[in-house]
């Protein structure tokens, strides 16, 4: 997918990308691809790819939806939808969380050269990152990160009463969401809309969108080994 093919795929899904997000878009994939000569970023490499498998694919849980308030992404990696969600909707504020310092150091560089404002790069995980921002954003999102029932508890706790959880899966999404059921119960989840789609080339995708329709638990998130060895 070439950049000009991103912007028609986007428009078709009711995204307008103006020529100053094509540019900071074109950008990014470059430093993406320089810096993971020098450090384990992505195993997409090619351009083309990193278009449409990272960039396109960030953008499809927004069609039709437009995001209000704080926006936090757990296990963000190379910026995964976050730093591209705050490129595309430069009002949106944005936390990007992740807990290896050299992804954060590329965070930083990226939104440096770009001058994004409004978005912070918070290097720690997920659970540390609750005990101070404890359901303080409107939108939390993750990709590619755990299987469903352990990313709910890393994800809903930062979750505000009346947000949304968007969890950004692949074919298994389906199966996933109704292994996390009694996970998103005790957090205090229950799933709006599943969303199929699939990007040009056939990879299938999964989105699902979970309201928080009460508060979490105070003694959710446990500490990582916990959740990881007894899911919810």
């Amino acid at each position: 997918m070439t950049i000009e093919e991103l912007r028609t795929a986007s428009d078709e899904i009711g995204i307008h990308l103006t020529e100053e997000m094509m540019e900071q878009l074109e950008t990014y994939c470059s430093l993406l691809q320089e810096w993971n000569e020098k450090i384990n970023l992505t195993a997409i490499k090619e351009k083309d790819e990193i278009i449409e498998k990272h960039f396109h694919d960030s953008l499809l849980p927004l069609a039709g939806r437009r995001l209000e308030g704080t926006v936090a992404d757990v296990g963000t990696g190379a910026g995964f939808p976050g730093l591209v969600w705050k490129i595309v909707f430069p009002e949106l504020p944005v936390a990007l969380i992740e807990p290896t310092g050299k992804r954060c150091t590329f965070l930083k560089e990226v939104i440096d050269q770009l001058q994004l404002k409004g978005i912070t790069v918070y290097n720690e995980r997920a659970e540390e990152h609750a005990q101070k921002h404890r359901e303080e954003y409107s939108a939390v999102t993750a990709r590619a990160v755990a299987n469903l029932s352990i990313l709910a508890e890393l994800c809903v706790p930062l979750l505000k009463k009346d947000g949304l959880f968007i969890a950004m899966k692949g074919s298994q999404g389906h199966q996933e969401a109704i292994a996390a059921q009694h996970a998103m119960k005790v957090l205090g989840c229950t799933l709006e809309e599943e969303k199929e789609t699939s990007l040009s080339e056939g990879d299938h995708r999964v989105n699902l969108f979970y309201r928080k329709t009460g508060h979490t638990p105070i003694e959710y998130p446990r500490n990582y080994g916990r959740i990881k060895k007894q899911p919810l």
